[in-house]
């Protein structure tokens, strides 16, 4: 059976037409293409139908950022201060937070 492969291996290829492949590669493109649009509709179709659900919810429970309560205030200004220290390259105790506020 392995000679057999070996054997058909080492014969020379039958000529195929430059137009064939050209043709082929082309289809096969082509083709292919087609596959990922047909997708791109079908997940924009299915994502369409759960946004449509979700802005209902959203649109009953709003809340304006502006009046809600930052909770555990003191963490969240002591984490941006260690991220911001840590992006310019110094110590906490290098930078002084002069204001922190909701935008």
């Amino acid at each position: 059976m392995f000679a057999n492969l070996v054997l058909a291996a080492s014969q020379p290829i039958e000529k195929v037409p430059n137009l064939f492949v050209v043709a082929m590669g082309v289809g096969t493109v082509f083709v292919g293409l087609v596959c990922i649009v047909i997708i791109c509709k079908i997940m924009s179709a299915l994502c369409g139908a759960r946004k449509k659900n979700t802005e209902e919810v959203a649109n009953s429970t709003v809340v304006p950022v502006k009046n809600q309560v930052i909770e555990n205030r003191q963490e969240i200004i002591a984490a941006v201060s260690a991220a911001v220290a840590e992006d310019m390259g110094t110590d906490i105790s290098g930078i002084r937070i002069l204001s922190f506020k909701k935008l």
